[in-house]
């Protein structure tokens, strides 16, 4: 890259050396884009850049607040002769930014962490990219409990889809139907196990794993809803945890520590 234009959100950023900060950006171009710049850029506001360099970390330059949700490659800005010392905000008093709020931090960055720890590095994802654009601007707006897990449920969901993870709810382990009256374990690298009887004494420990066949055929037919979501919800923590090999999520320790002060 030379001075190419980039337009994007931070999903994570460390400090390096005083003034600069090294960043994870989740560009609409390019997907993950390592980088390094000037201090200050704002967490879920969408930003445009410039990125220079040929090996994974790159330098960013002429960090800026975007005014608009969105830009056509046609309508990228230019590099100016005079670089800017510091993140300009154009928009900083547009109410539609930066203004996730409460416990919707904590869903925004709960999103931000899955992402960067999980997306490979430079591999385009515009689909992807515009269902995290669409969940930040939905955890702007005022949300019920139940409204708030169904966005991030139905984000996992569309990460799952970019990151190749086809799970079958019509099929058990042994490829055979699910049925409403067995039990099931979920396992996240083999999918649903029928329990048999001689399990029955361990299934009060594995509680979060099992699955009723009727709630997973409920879960077939209607999707994520509010009456299938907590299901949906044991499910993805299962396949995120996975992904994750079972490493602790910052924003998930930091949600239930508020949850514990509440």
């Amino acid at each position: 890259m030379r001075n190419e234009a980039l337009v994007g959100y931070l999903l994570h950023q460390r400090s390096y050396q005083e003034k600069r900060a090294i960043y994870y950006l989740f560009s609409q171009q390019h997907g993950v884009v390592h980088g390094i710049g000037k201090k200050g850029a704002p967490l879920f506001a969408p930003l445009q850049l410039f990125a220079t360099g040929k090996r994974d970390l790159k330098t960013f330059t002429q960090i800026t607040i975007s005014q608009l949700d969105s830009l056509s490659n046609d309508e990228l800005p230019t590099p100016a002769t005079n670089q800017p010392s510091a993140v300009t905000s154009p928009a900083a008093h547009n109410p539609r930014y930066g203004q996730i709020r409460g416990q919707q931090q904590y869903a925004a960055l709960y999103l931000n962490e899955i992402l960067w720890k999980l997306l490979p590095s430079e591999d385009p994802m515009p689909v992807l990219w515009q269902h995290y654009q669409d969940s930040l601007n939905l955890l702007k707006q005022p949300l019920t409990a139940d409204e708030l897990r169904l966005c991030l449920r139905q984000f996992e969901q569309h990460l799952f889809k970019e990151l190749g993870f086809a799970l079958s709810l019509t099929q058990d382990s042994n490829l055979e139907a699910i049925e409403a009256e067995t039990t099931y374990r979920f396992l996240a690298d083999t999918g649903f196990v029928p329990v048999v009887a001689e399990e029955s004494a361990d299934l009060s420990s594995s509680a979060a794993t099992l699955f009723r066949g009727q709630e997973i055929l409920s879960m077939t037919q209607l999707g994520i809803e509010s009456s299938t979501l907590n299901s949906w919800s044991r499910l993805h923590r299962q396949l995120i945890d996975q992904l994750l090999d079972y490493q602790p999520l910052q924003s998930r320790l930091l949600w239930q520590q508020q949850q514990r002060y509440q």
